[in-house]
């Protein structure tokens, strides 16, 4: 497993993008913040912005880091870099040959409720979410 970067888009009407996505090891759809690994010797923020237009089609015109996460730290060291991203720009997105992608927009007060009753199960997604609700309530606060 090697290190990976998940994504919050948000835009400027208060509206996030997921993506819902089968996951093979689930048995089911998944509705989850974009995400994906890191390159070898690719930089965190360069990954994010890589699969935001993949998955989503999306450039932003800023990112901001909201911290790390340890999955699953009695197996594995492949630590998942948390970004929200704003100032969004939509274009095509190209996912890889096997992906297949649906896009979906809520109001993030909708994703928070959704993580609140288990709809996102996503462990970095639920706190990819939360955090970023936090963050933008008292971003003075939250300086890094």
């Amino acid at each position: 497993m090697r290190p990976g970067v998940a994504i919050l888009a948000l835009d400027d009407d208060g509206f996030v993008y997921l993506v819902r996505e089968f996951r093979y090891a689930l048995g089911r759809q998944s509705i989850e913040v974009v995400s994906g690994t890191i390159d070898k010797g690719e930089a965190s923020l360069s990954a994010a912005r890589r699969e935001l237009h993949e998955e989503l089609g999306i450039k932003a015109q800023e990112f901001v880091e909201l911290g790390r996460l340890d999955p699953i730290t009695s197996v594995l060291d492949a630590p998942t870099y948390l970004f929200l991203a704003r100032g969004l720009e939509f274009g095509k997105k190209s996912p890889d040959g096997a992906e297949q992608i649906e896009t979906l927009k809520f109001r993030l007060a909708d994703a928070l409720r959704m993580v609140d009753s288990n709809e996102i199960t996503h462990a970095q997604s639920c706190a990819l979410i939360c955090m970023a609700s936090r963050w933008l309530s008292a971003p003075a606060e939250n300086c890094r």
